[in-house]
Formats: structure tokens, sequence, C-alpha cells
């Protein structure tokens, strides 16, 4: 009965957190239209950051309640998701993805070196240090010094559809929906700590299973509407970006606010195949320039071989 209920006011929580989550990217989408931002500006940073905030919040709160590790399960749950199922639908979605600039593929570079850095950090040590917090914000840092750099090279403009009064509403809601994310994270937190007590799982696995999907539906939302406005390559944009913001400054931050220690082979296994997805992800974007309609199923398959494969692993700990 206990479990009934904290699983019941989790996915309220999530309810909330999917939401609000929704309505700050489509906010931060239109204040960047009424600030005639630039397609690449708004897809590589704002976009990608504003889809990263869920995960953000979810790590702050982990940390200050004192369970980090699902922080950790969720970002790697969301990286995983983005790399392979969520990929997948727009690619079916858009049958063939081509890349018309090399701006992508800079960006799947330091995607798959982050997380390549996230593994490296966390082997040396058996956790994630604060220096290694730093390191991680550092690499954050560095990539959107470089970005800003060059960002002239794409002067590609949204159209300014907004008027003066709805720029000013859709600010309110983008504070209102923060507001909203900020409070159903926190509540998130706790009761996925209390599922992760009532089934007896290590909180990585929460994390990867529970949180994950919650957070990474502003991403599979956002995506869907930039692929049926024919701009595929905002998509894969914003997936590149939210992969690398989630590992180099949210697990940074939070790793310097908590040092992350989580069960050992649940990490290895999932951090395994992430950098496995990520691998396929950059060999397929490289490939002709392009993702075709069998690379995206060939991803939502193996999606679907991870939570087989992270559920065999967790019954046969148990």
């Amino acid at each position: 009965m206990v479990m009934i209920q904290n699983l019941s006011l989790f996915l309220l929580s999530g309810l909330f957190l999917v939401v609000s989550g929704i309505y700050l990217v489509k906010s931060l989408e239109q204040i960047a239209r009424f600030l005639r931002i630039s397609e690449f500006t708004a897809a590589f940073i704002l976009i990608a950051f504003a889809t990263s905030i869920p995960e953000l919040f979810v790590g702050v709160s982990s940390a200050i309640q004192g369970t980090p590790a699902i922080s950790m399960g969720n970002i790697i749950g969301a990286n995983v998701l983005d790399l392979t199922l969520i990929t997948g639908i727009f690619i079916v979605l858009a049958r063939r993805i081509k890349f018309k600039t090399e701006k992508v593929g800079v960006g799947v570079y330091y995607m798959f070196a982050s997380i390549l850095l996230l593994l490296i950090l966390y082997l040396i040590g058996n956790s994630l240090s604060r220096i290694d917090g730093v390191i991680l914000v550092s690499l954050f840092s560095l990539n959107a010094y470089r970005i800003f750099r060059k960002r002239e090279r794409y002067p590609a403009k949204f159209e300014n559809s907004s008027n003066r009064y709805k720029g000013i509403l859709y600010t309110a809601i983008f504070i209102f929906s923060l507001i909203v994310l900020f409070l159903s994270s926190n509540y998130a937190v706790k009761y996925a700590e209390l599922i992760a007590i009532d089934l007896n799982f290590p909180e990585i696995i929460i994390g990867i299973f529970l949180v994950s999907i919650a957070t990474t539906l502003p991403e599979l939302i956002f995506g869907i509407n930039a692929v049926r406005a024919k701009h595929p390559e905002m998509a894969i944009g914003d997936q590149t970006g939210t992969i690398f913001t989630n590992i180099a400054l949210i697990l940074g931050i939070v790793s310097i606010i908590s040092p992350i220690t989580v069960s050992y082979v649940p990490f290895l296994i999932s951090t395994s195949f992430m950098l496995l997805s990520a691998f396929l992800f950059v060999t397929f974007v490289q490939s002709n320039r392009r993702l075709d309609l069998t690379e995206g199923i060939s991803l939502i398959l193996l999606y679907v071989f991870f939570v087989l494969l992270q559920f065999f692993v967790v019954t046969k700990l148990q």
C-alpha cells in the first residue's frame, strides 16, 4: 500500500515535471524569436540548456537531499534515451535526416568526449569528486566559449513573429514554468528515493528508468516539433547539446555540491552502454552526413536491448 502511494505521488510529481518542462522549452523558443536569436544559438545553447533544466533541478535536489546517485542515474538514463529511442523516433518521423552543414559534426565529438571523460573520472576514484566536478564544468565553459566565438558563422535568424505583449507573456510563462519545475523536481527525487527503498533497487536504477523518462520528454516534444517544421538538424543539435550539458554542466554541479558514489556494476554497464550508443550515433552521423530510416530503427531496438540488459543485471544482483 505504501509503495503504491509513493509510486502515485512520484507519477504526479513527474507529470508536473513534464508539463512545466514542455512549457519552459516552448516559452524559450518564443523568447528566442522575440530577441531574434539565431537558430544555431537557440538549438545548441538556449534550447539544449532549457531541455536540460529538468535534469539540473533533479540533480540539485538529489544532491541537497543526499541522494546524488539518483541524479547520476537520471543523467545516464536520459542520455541513453536521447541517443537511442528519442533520436530513433526523430529519424523515423523524418524518414531521413541529411546534414547540410558541419556544425552538428563538431557537436557530436564534444558529446562523445564528455561521455568518455565521465567514465574515466569515475573509474579513477570510484566516485565523482568535487575536483571531477570542476573539471566537467570547465569542459562545459570551454565549449560554450568556442560556440560563442563561432556563432557569426551561423547567421540564420528566427523570424520575429512576436510583438512586445507576447514577449512579456512568454517571459511570464517561462518564470512560472521554472518555479513549478523546481518544486516538482524536489518531490520527484523524494518519492524516487522511497520507491528505490520499497523495491530494494539501487538508486541509480530508479534514476535510469523512472526519473529519466520524465526529464527527457521536453527534448522529445521539441525534437518532434522541429522535425515537423522541416528543421531536423535543430532536433539533432538539441540532442547533442543536451547530452553534453547533462554530463559536463549538470553532473559537474551536482558533484561539486555532493560527491557522487553509485552502485558499481549498474554504473559500469549503463555508462559503457551510453558510450557504445554515442559511438554508434557519431558513426551514423558521419557516414554520408545523414541518418537513414534503418539507422533510426536500429537505435530504437538498441534501447529495448538496454532495458532488458539492465533488468537482467538487477535481477541477478538481488
